[in-house]
């Protein structure tokens, strides 16, 4: 849930990047941190662990300038792709206005993708956030390998993406698709946010 600081005229909003381990979270986190200028983006934390890069969460506190005379800050968080850390995954996705799916492209990681988009699913309901609603865009990492490894981002979109949401191929490694991916989620959440009654 965006916070509104009316006193210093801020809004932050979270927004969470979701996926099964080693689809590229942590990446499209360090990709944005290392192309966006030092005086818009706060300090990136991320811890790891030897199963999985990132056992809690990155958090990328990124300025995104002034809307309607108040600064609008995004909070980029990773959860950890590992299915037994779904514990850490629910206190990450608590209060997100936002999630970015990332999928891995490889063939043969479609099951992974839709476990981990399932169990999503099961974690938003659990915190009665409505999936339906929750502004959400998925983006194909790793459509840079080989075309016989990984499958095309229509095949995928037909597999996954039951809301028919905006969706990107992407290669978190060179950055292709990742500031689409950013750019396109936070429009959504932004575009909601101003759709809600103020208090």
């Amino acid at each position: 849930m965006s916070l509104v600081n009316f006193t210093t005229r801020e809004i932050t909003c979270k927004i969470v990047y979701y996926g099964p381990g080693r689809s590229g979270k942590t990446t499209n986190l360090q990709y944005i941190y290392d192309q966006v200028p030092p005086e818009r983006r706060g300090r990136m934390v991320s811890l790891a662990t030897q199963t999985d890069r990132t056992l809690f969460f990155d958090f990328l506190p990124l300025d995104l300038g002034t809307i309607s005379g108040f600064t609008t800050k995004f909070q980029l968080y990773t959860v950890p792709g590992q299915v037994y850390y779904n514990a850490t995954r629910k206190l990450v996705l608590h209060g997100a206005d936002g999630v970015v799916f990332v999928a891995d492209s490889q063939i043969r990681q479609l099951d992974e993708n839709l476990e981990s988009l399932q169990n999503l699913q099961v974690n938003l309901l659990e915190q009665r956030i409505d999936v339906r609603t929750l502004p959400l865009v998925f983006q194909y990492n790793k459509q840079g390998l080989p075309r016989e490894l990984v499958l095309p981002v229509e095949e995928l979109d037909d597999a996954m993406n039951f809301r028919g949401v905006p969706s990107f191929g992407a290669d978190a490694l060179t950055g292709n698709g990742v500031f689409e991916t950013l750019r396109s989620v936070s429009e959504l959440v932004l575009r909601k946010l101003s759709e809600e009654p103020s208090a």
